[in-house]
C-alpha cells in the first residue's frame, strides 16, 4: 500500500512535466502558474554567500547563540549586511492572525504526542524517499551526523508546536530565521560538491518547490494521519493548523503564489509535486537505516521489529520495502489494532486502555530521545550554520 492510500489521500497523479497548480489556489490569490522548482531565495543566498566567502559563519555562530526567544533583540556582532537582512526578515507578515496563531497553539498543546510521532518518525523517514531531499541532506555537513542534524531539525517543529510558539517568550520567529538562513548556505555550499551535482537535477538545491515538498510529507500528512486516527479537529482547529504553516512557510522564504490557501489545496498541490516523485535512493536507504538505528533501544522495549513496523505503519509497506525494512507480524498485528485506541485513549474519547500501552508510551519518549539532542536538552537544539559540505562530498 502506498502512504498516498495509507493515509487516505486521493490517488497521486502522474508528473507531466509541467507545473500546472495554479496560484488562484495559493495565498497569493493570483491566477498565474509558475514553477515553484524554478524559484529559490535570492536576498537571503546573497547574503549566504558574502557570509561564506569571508569565512563569518563561525563568528555569527557564536553571536546568535544568545538569540533565542522571540522578543530577543538581534545579536551584537554580525555582519552590518546581515543585521539589515534579519532586520527585514525576522517579523511576522502583515496578513498574520493573531487569533488563529494563538488557537495553533492551544491545538499544537493537546496534539503534541501524536505530532511528534508522525512528523519526527513518520516525516523523518519518508523524507529518505524523497531523492532530492535525501541527496541534498546526505551529502551536506548534517548528512555526516544524523542525530544532531535531526535534533536541529526537531527544534524547528518543536518551535513550531510549542504552546509558546508566536509569543514574545516563543522560539518559532527566531528558529525559522535560522533555518531558512541554513537552507541558504548549504544552497552555496552544495553546488560546490562534486559528488552531490553528480546527482543533482537542478541548478540548485532546496528551490521552493523543494520546501513545499517538505512541507507536504510533513504537515499535510500529520493533517490526514490525525483524520485517520480519530482525531477530531473543529473547522477553526484545522484552519488554525494551516495558519500556522503558512505563516512558517512565509518566514522560510517561499513566495506567496506557493502557499495553499485551504487543506484542500494543499492535498491537490501535494498530489502534483509530492506522490509522484517519491523513489528510492542509496542515499535516502543509508539515511533512514542511521535514522533507525538511533530509535532501537531495548531498555524501552523498542525493538527492530517494533520500531520498523511502527514505521510501516506510518508511511506504508511500499516505501519501507524500498528501505529494506524486515517484517514483524506480531508487532504489526499490534500496532495496526491498538494505535488508533491508544490515541483514542489519550485524547479521552475512549475509557478504554489498549493492549501495549506502556510500550506506546516508551515508543513516544524513545522517538523523543532521538530527536532532543540524545536526551540532553528538554526542547532545544542550536540552529547552527554549517561551513561545508559532508567529509568526501
Amino acid at each position: 500500500m502506498s502512504i498516498g492510500a495509507a493515509l487516505g489521500l486521493a490517488s497521486a497523479a502522474n508528473v507531466s512535466g509541467a507545473w500546472a497548480w495554479s496560484s488562484a489556489g495559493s495565498i497569493a490569490g493570483t491566477d498565474t502558474v509558475t514553477d515553484p522548482f524554478s524559484v529559490w531565495d535570492p536576498v537571503a543566498d546573497e547574503v549566504a554567500a558574502k557570509l561564506l566567502a569571508e569565512g563569518a559563519v563561525p563568528a555569527v555562530n557564536r553571536a546568535w547563540d544568545s538569540w533565542v526567544d522571540n522578543k530577543d533583540p538581534l545579536p551584537a556582532g554580525l555582519p552590518d549586511y546581515l543585521t539589515d537582512y534579519l532586520t527585514q526578515a525576522n517579523r511576522l507578515p502583515s496578513w498574520a492572525d493573531p487569533g488563529l496563531l494563538a488557537a495553533s497553539e492551544k491545538l499544537y498543546k493537546r496534539l503534541n504526542s501524536y505530532l511528534f510521532v508522525s512528523e519526527s518518525l513518520g516525516s523523518g523517514i519518508l523524507s529518505t524517499v524523497i531523492p532530492r531531499e535525501a541527496r541534498a541532506v546526505y551529502w551536506s555537513a548534517g548528512g555526516a551526523d544524523m542525530k544532531n542534524r535531526a535534533a536541529k531539525t526537531f527544534t524547528f517543529g518543536y518551535d513550531l508546536h510549542s504552546e509558546e510558539a508566536w509569543k514574545p517568550t516563543g522560539h518559532f520567529l527566531v528558529s525559522a530565521n535560522k533555518t531558512r538562513l541554513v537552507h541558504s548556505v548549504v544552497r552555496n555550499l552544495l553546488v560546490t560538491s562534486k559528488r552531490f551535482m553528480e546527482t543533482a537535477d537542478q541548478p540548485k538545491p532546496i528551490s521552493n518547490g523543494d520546501i513545499l515538498i517538505t512541507f507536504h510529507s510533513v504537515a499535510t500528512v500529520a493533517h490526514n494521519n490525525l483524520k485517520k486516527w480519530g482525531i477530531r479537529l473543529s473547522a477553526e482547529e484545522q484552519a488554525a493548523d494551516l495558519h500556522a504553516w503558512q505563516v512558517a512557510l512565509h518566514l522560510l522564504g517561499v513566495q506567496h503564489q506557493f502557499i495553499p490557501a485551504t487543506w484542500s489545496q494543499a492535498q491537490s498541490q501535494a498530489d502534483q509535486m509530492l506522490w509522484p516523485v517519491v523513489a528510492p535512493t542509496a542515499e535516502g536507504i543509508s539515511l533512514a537505516k542511521t535514522l533507525l538505528g538511533y530509535i532501537e533501544d531495548p531498555t524501552l522495549g523498542l525493538t527492530k521489529g517494533f520500531v520498523n513496523e511502527m514505521v510501516r505503519y506510518l508511511i506504508g509497506d511500499k516505501y519501507a520495502d524500498w528501505l529494506g525494512l524486515p517484517s514483524d507480524w506480531v508487532s504489526r498485528a499490534l500496532i495496526r489494532a491498538a494505535w488508533p485506541t491508544y490515541v483514542a485513549f489519550r485524547e479521552g474519547l475512549s475509557p478504554i486502555a489498549p493492549d501495549g500501552i506502556y510500550l506506546f508510551d516508551q515508543f513516544v519518549r524513545g522517538v523523543a530521545m532521538m530527536f532532543l539532542n540524545n536526551g540532553t536538552s528538554p526542547t532545544q537544539t542550536p540552529i547552527t550554520l554549517p561551513t561545508g559540505n559532508r567529509p568526501g562530498a
